[in-house]
């Protein structure tokens, strides 16, 4: 460095070699520290895969990495994703919101229309998966990412009118009714109930009034009760619910067998591989019920190890929305940890008996490759914002979209 340069001129050089180095390396934790998060659940996640699995995939004939060499083929192509969805511009996806919403709309039409059957089996009584040659793709995981992105979109685009329940929130019940009753159509009730709380999560935290949710909710649990009440499988499973002692072979079958399991584990656990209720004793060990597996193996060391990672997740996935540079990347960040967060916490409760049992995926670790590239595409967008925000706060982000002002969202600071 020249002895006699002026500061100004010394000030220019260390202002561009730090702009050089950000745009190499990134600014801030946030992103990293969410990728090493996800890298973490996604290869613990299939080391329990294998364990869980390889049982039930002897018993079907398979080899016993069928299921494990599958879930890692989608990870692969889900990381790809996410390396790509990172380096985008979060906030084109403003301009895709309609298009994305509308291409998972008609593929939930597509499941349940009559005569599609040869791309849409009914599998285990209901038609949930598109047949895409050797693929399976499921509508319904593709259209929670694409309702979030949308809800961001219109919450902002409505933050004049949100206190209004007629002109603010209306508009959004509208297009949530038609995804969720195409989804309910399948049928998948948990999915469709999961769907509308991520988008109402979306919009309360872009500053809707807490007395238009006290209405929906009024008006909104009678449909509920009417839809558990209409269908005899979801009475039964309130039922074992209520009281597990009820039919222990039967009714409460599941959930006795997810509590025998982690109760089996004690503080340590058994040991990896060496569950015993994989053996035939607890159905979906691999997807709905691997928290009671991981909680078997693991014991609860594992069990409070795991909260401990998806905890994590949640607060620096709400601080990335926190610091996002605009409102919509905070409602997005807001969103899509949700997505994450809600899921692990519905599925834990599930698997320890806090709620009635139901069909929901431990992200990064179920199987389910439509879930892990939902998930792993969302860990994407975390990231872009991630770096949005913390190259505006250094005064380097050039928005190569528009950038709306922040507006009274409850997050934004």
């Amino acid at each position: 460095m020249a002895r006699n340069a002026s500061p100004i001129v010394l000030a220019t050089r260390e202002d561009a070699s730090f702009a050089s180095a950000a745009g190499v390396l990134g600014i801030g934790w946030e992103g990293p520290a969410l990728l090493v998060l996800t890298m973490l659940l996604l290869s613990f996640g299939l080391v329990m895969m294998y364990s869980a699995s390889a049982v039930m995939a002897q018993t079907m004939g398979l080899a016993d990495h069928h299921f494990v060499v599958r879930q890692a083929a989608g990870g692969a192509v889900g990381l790809v994703g996410l390396a790509l969805v990172s380096r985008l511009d979060y906030r084109h996806l403003r301009r895709l919101a309609w298009p994305l919403l509308a291409t998972a709309a008609l593929l939930l039409l597509v499941v349940v229309l009559p005569g599609t059957d040869a791309i849409a089996p009914t599998v285990k009584g209901a038609r949930r998966w598109l047949m895409i040659g050797p693929v399976a793709v499921q509508p319904s995981e593709f259209a929670k990412l694409a309702v979030i992105i949308w809800t961001a979109m219109l919450t902002v685009r409505k933050q004049d009118q949100l206190p209004s329940l007629s002109r603010g929130l209306a508009p959004f019940l509208v297009v949530w009714s038609a995804v969720v009753g195409l989804i309910i159509l399948q049928p998948n009730f948990s999915t469709a109930v999961i769907v509308l709380l991520l988008a109402l999560l979306v919009v309360f935290a872009g500053g809707a009034r807490i007395g238009h949710f006290l209405v929906l909710g009024a008006v909104g649990l009678p449909v509920l009760w009417g839809q558990v009440e209409g269908a005899a499988y979801r009475m039964r499973r309130l039922v074992a619910f209520l009281d597990p002692s009820t039919d222990p072979a039967g009714l409460s079958y599941q959930i006795n067998q997810a509590l025998i399991a982690v109760g089996s584990g004690g503080l340590l656990g058994r040991g990896v591989g060496r569950g015993e209720q994989k053996f035939g004793f607890l159905p979906e060990p691999h997807n709905d019920f691997i928290f009671a597996m991981i909680g078997e193996e693991w014991g609860f060391v594992g069990l409070a190890a795991l909260v401990v990672v998806y905890a994590s997740f949640a607060l620096i996935g709400y601080r990335i929305a926190k610091q996002a540079p605009d409102l919509f990347g905070s409602l997005l960040a807001v969103g899509l940890t949700n997505l994450i967060v809600v899921q692990a916490l519905l599925h834990m409760a599930v698997n320890l008996a806090l709620v009635p049992t139901t069909g929901v995926t431990l992200p990064f670790i179920s199987y389910g490759r439509s879930s892990l590239l939902v998930c792993l595409a969302a860990v994407g967008v975390l990231i872009s914002v991630a770096r949005a925000g913390a190259r505006a706060a250094s005064g380097l982000d050039v928005p190569s979209a528009p950038v709306e002002s922040p507006g009274p969202g409850r997050w934004v600071a």
